[in-house]
């Protein structure tokens, strides 16, 4: 392949949260009914291309993950549904991604889309991690680095993540600050 397609397209909603070490996206090739197999090949390729080492999905369903098995990239299935409850699911999530930057890998997180749900999960890792030391600031932050406001479902997932575990206050060795921060 050739040409500016060589490289792939980046994932729908792409955005940095700790610039160079953690982005977050929508699932590659769409969600539900507007997902697209040649579009999802387009941006795991970009994924790839771009130096990520782990694509972590967050989806109830196993979708994708062969996909990624294909191109050979390395990846973590870490159910989160609608349902979930966010204090009895995000340390593992949070010690998981905590570690694999600090090992100094380059992780993509997606759920089915962008939405108050992942904006939440962001938002609750910066909080507990250390890097944004409390869930009013951390909120503004994440909502200026997605472009809009945070709905009640991802501000409930830092409020859990507030009760379940205070900010640990240790700052990630070797990251950088939040993108937007």
């Amino acid at each position: 392949m050739r040409g500016k397609w060589a490289a792939g397209i980046k994932p729908r909603f792409f955005t940095w949260v700790i610039k160079d070490k953690l982005a977050i996206c929508e699932r590659p090739g769409g969600y539900a009914r507007n997902h697209r197999p040649v579009r999802r090949h387009e941006e795991i390729l970009w994924i790839k291309c771009q130096g990520f080492t782990r694509v972590v999905s967050l989806l109830v369903s196993p979708h994708n993950l062969h996909a990624y098995d294909e191109e050979n990239l390395t990846w973590s299935h870490l159910p989160f549904g609608p349902t979930d409850n966010a204090a009895a699911l995000v340390p593992e999530l949070y010690e998981k991604l905590a570690d694999w930057l600090r090992s100094g890998e380059r992780v993509v997180v997606h759920g089915e889309q962008v939405d108050d749900r992942l904006m939440g999960v962001v938002a609750g890792y910066l909080c507990w991690s250390g890097l944004i030391p409390e869930g009013a600031q951390t909120i503004a932050i994440v909502e200026r680095l997605f472009g809009r406001q945070m709905g009640t479902e991802g501000r409930e997932i830092v409020a859990a993540v507030l009760e379940f575990a205070p900010p640990v206050r240790r700052a990630l060795e070797s990251v950088p600050s939040v993108a937007g921060g």
